[in-house]
């Protein structure tokens, strides 16, 4: 049987990031995806224009549906929006003894809040101790712990810092800095630097949610941590190399890229 993997996030209406994003790339890369909606926005290349989140018990009630039937080998998260949310997923996640992805979505590429300040304090004490892997971009790293990073000399730093707050492991993404993208991935002993070379092209729309899912999708077929964010760099890589232009804005990446050229 395929490895299944659960995302638990937001739906975007453009398709480019969230659950739209998550579910394409776990088919790319060959596990079964399965998704529970927390919210739903209004968004296209332009922005997001609006966003409702679901009920906890409707959020509560999709996991259980999934997870008591037909089981998964990881689970990813990505925008929770409230502190009601992050609290239960973080109970629910907890009760499930997979690797988790925790993408601690907070502010949109297009600069759009996707969580409540109230909640930040729920992702530092409840999510971010039950993840496996935890993947911040710099300006969610600020937003956590304060560390405004500048440099790559400061991801060590950063990576610290998130650390402080539980998960096994953080993979902190260092594509805002100028020059090639680095990526720390680190367990506080053990230090993986991930480069690639930036592509110029702005159609980056969805990279955190998809770098995320490709994390969880390798990790669901038994791969270790360092294995499974290498896989998912490259995969992520090729799909921004990729990423078409979609509307009047930021387009998305193009998750289809490997299925096209058989990389799968």
């Amino acid at each position: 049987m395929k490895p299944r993997v659960l995302t638990v996030a937001g739906s975007d209406s453009g398709g480019g990031a969230g659950i739209q994003a998550d579910l394409k790339t776990m088919l790319a890369l060959g596990v079964h995806g399965m998704s529970v909606v927390t919210a739903v926005t209004a968004q296209n290349s332009l922005g997001v224009q609006g966003a409702w989140e679901l009920p906890a018990e409707a959020v509560r009630a999709q996991y259980r549906s999934v997870v008591d039937d037909i089981g998964v080998q990881a689970v990813k998260t990505g925008m929770l929006a409230s502190a009601e949310l992050v609290e239960t997923v973080a109970e629910l996640i907890g009760g499930t003894a997979v690797p988790t992805v925790v993408d601690p979505v907070g502010i949109s590429k297009h600069g759009d809040s996707l969580l409540a300040d109230s909640a930040l304090g729920a992702v530092r004490t409840k999510l971010l101790p039950v993840a496996t892997v935890a993947t911040p971009n710099l300006d969610e790293v600020a937003q956590l712990t304060g560390v405004r990073v500048e440099s790559e000399g400061q991801l060590r730093e950063a990576a610290a810092a998130v650390l402080s707050y539980g998960p096994r492991w953080v993979l902190i993404k260092g594509g805002h800095l100028p020059g090639d993208a680095v990526d720390l991935l680190t367990d506080g002993s053990e230090e993986h630097w991930l480069r690639a070379a930036r592509h110029d092209n702005r159609h980056t729309h969805g990279t955190g949610c998809t770098l995320a899912s490709a994390i969880a999708s390798q990790l669901a077929k038994g791969h270790s941590v360092p294995e499974a964010v290498t896989a998912a760099k490259a995969y992520v890589t090729g799909a921004i190399a990729a990423g078409f232009a979609l509307g009047g804005g930021i387009g998305p990446v193009d998750h289809g890229w490997a299925l096209r050229n058989g990389l799968s």
